[in-house]
């Protein structure tokens, strides 16, 4: 079975038409047959996603940091709850667990992750398909970042061909099969 990491926010503070759509997500990540890889999380939109795969027959799998556990934040009804010390620990766990990535709506811990996913696919480390799923323009700001980026030529023209952009649930499962690896510009870190 394939999984889907999904990266989104874990505040509980939300308009509640982004828990809707995460619930959504989960409920199509479950129809499609895929697995869902996540934080491990009860809270905000990974309670949402995760509860929306598990509504729909799919399998969760989770990734939690100790600490989290300790203040009982884990999603309990997961298929497997993968408990570890660190951060980096979760993100790699995740990493390694996942055929695609998935950024919903979220804050910085959201942002650090899909930056560091992207990082390595444009060091030719990963050639998974990632998708940042651009719910009603959440994402327009840093979109506009990433084509400063290459304006400035901070980083080649390449790096669009790391990610995809999804503006509806029916268009991300589409986009993750459809995937196809961009080679890009950083080849020179493999040769060092």
């Amino acid at each position: 079975m394939k999984a889907l990491c999904v990266y989104c926010a874990s505040s509980d503070r939300l308009d509640p038409k982004y828990p809707a759509m995460a619930e959504a997500v989960g409920r199509e990540i479950a129809r499609q047959g895929w697995a869902l890889v996540y934080g491990g999380g009860k809270t905000g939109l990974m309670g949402a996603v995760a509860r929306g795969t598990k509504s729909g027959g799919g399998k969760v799998i989770g990734v939690i940091p100790e600490f989290m556990k300790v203040r009982e934040l884990e999603f309990a009804e997961a298929d497997e709850l993968i408990s570890v010390i660190t951060m980096r620990e979760r993100k790699t766990i995740m990493e390694t667990r996942a055929d695609a990535f998935l950024a919903l709506p979220g804050g910085w811990g959201t942002l650090e992750e899909i930056l560091e996913i992207l990082t390595l696919a444009h060091l030719e480390v990963l050639h998974k398909p990632v998708i940042i799923f651009n719910h009603e323009g959440y994402y327009d700001d840093l979109l506009r970042m990433f084509d400063r980026v290459v304006e400035e030529k901070f980083m080649h023209a390449t790096i669009r061909g790391k990610y995809a952009v999804a503006r509806t649930i029916d268009e991300v499962f589409p986009l993750i099969t459809g995937w196809q690896h961009a080679p890009g510009d950083a080849k020179w870190y493999q040769t060092r």
